[in-house]
């Protein structure tokens, strides 16, 4: 999958709610209730990057998780990352 051009970024990050660049990554941070739910979470969330096999980088800090995506074998952002972004905001 190609590389996004700048442009692109912007409106793909137009079209997500909270996911910041930051080089050549997207990030953002989630808030729960509590731990259990981080969990929760970060479960469903791995299961949607298993079936796209586009698998976040993932901090958990009790009941904030942070997730990180970008398309390492390509260098940069591609399409990949804001699809599984949607997908994981839909959770």
């Amino acid at each position: 999958m190609a590389l996004l051009t700048q442009e692109q970024i912007d409106n793909e990050l137009k079209s997500l709610n909270g996911w910041k660049q930051n080089g050549k990554e997207i990030t953002k941070e989630y808030e729960h209730k509590d731990f259990v739910h981080s969990m929760g979470f970060v479960n469903s969330a791995a299961l949607l990057a298993e079936k796209a096999d586009h698998h976040p980088d993932i901090d958990i800090r009790y009941n904030k998780v942070k997730l990180v995506l970008s398309t390492h074998s390509e260098g940069g952002l591609t399409g990949k990352d804001f699809k599984l972004a949607k997908q994981i905001d839909s959770l």
